[in-house]
């Protein structure tokens, strides 16, 4: 059998082969691909074909026989979204200026950025935190950054940014925080004093979390809109669990506890407090 195409060149999934997939990703890691069979038929098909198979059953096979899990790891990078930016949502970074570091009294201040993607989120906390934090010199201050996408990862760890996105980015920070790292591409590295502010990790949030916390806050944006409802409570309870008392959760701004029960005090959009 000679595998299937559509006029631009997309192997095409049999309605059992997406069926399966969506069951798969669900199990594994809590995503919900229902009616994205476009945009995985995008991200897959190159793969599967370019690997000589004739269909999707077969890469399934493929991975199930891959002992070293490789595969299933790079299935799950391809299939998940990883938007972001320096001082996205920045309703929450006025926030954090206005209510919790000027406020802030404890030595050690513990904070997780719990969708990381490619750094953006977390090196922009660390930033604030070092401006803002009063008698930031004395303080014990830790970020944990984690994603389920090794290839995000991997970019976030390095530390480089184009030009183009540091735009979000304070002129005065900007020069204090990033160092040119090729003045040919524009490019630029984030500063080792911020850099080991943060710890990054590969963490799948529907496995036990290694971390036993507690954390001052958790800032987990845009991610709880690819799980269901079932999924959502359950995330939001273990962030519940995770947080010092009076601890603040940011969720992003698409996205709402409405419907998932909970024990967290509304205090505006999108943030809430233990």
């Amino acid at each position: 059998m000679s595998p299937v195409f559509t006029t631009n060149s997309k192997l095409r999934f049999s309605k059992k082969e997406y069926e399966e997939l969506c069951r798969r990703i669900y199990t594994l890691c809590g995503i919900n691909l229902a009616g994205k069979v476009e945009l995985v038929e995008a991200r897959l098909s190159k793969r599967v074909s370019t690997m000589n198979l004739k269909n999707y059953e077969q890469y399934f096979q493929f991975v199930d026989d891959d002992r070293s899990g490789k595969e299933q790891i790079w299935m799950i990078d391809a299939l998940t979204t990883n938007k972001t930016s320096f001082y996205r949502e920045i309703q929450h970074f006025d926030f954090m200026s206005q209510h919790i570091l000027p406020n802030f009294e404890g030595r050690q201040m513990r904070i997780w950025s719990a969708a990381c993607s490619t750094g953006e989120e977390p090196y922009s906390i660390a930033v604030q935190v070092r401006e803002e934090l009063p008698k930031i010199e004395t303080r014990d201050v830790k970020i944990l950054a984690t994603d389920i996408s090794t290839k995000v990862l991997k970019l976030a760890h390095e530390a480089v940014y184009q030009d183009a996105t540091l735009a979000p980015v304070p002129k005065a920070w900007r020069a204090k925080y990033f160092h040119a790292e090729n003045a040919e591409k524009k490019t630029w590295r984030v500063t080792p004093d911020v850099r080991k502010m943060v710890r990054f990790a590969r963490l799948n949030f529907l496995e036990e979390f290694p971390m036993k916390g507690p954390f001052d806050l958790i800032f987990c944006r845009n991610a709880m809109i690819y799980f269901d409802k079932p999924t959502q409570t359950t995330l939001v309870n273990r962030f519940y669990d995770l947080l010092k008392p009076d601890g603040f959760l940011f969720v992003g701004h698409s996205e709402s506890l409405n419907g998932a029960p909970h024990n967290f005090k509304y205090i505006q959009p999108a943030i809430y407090q233990k």
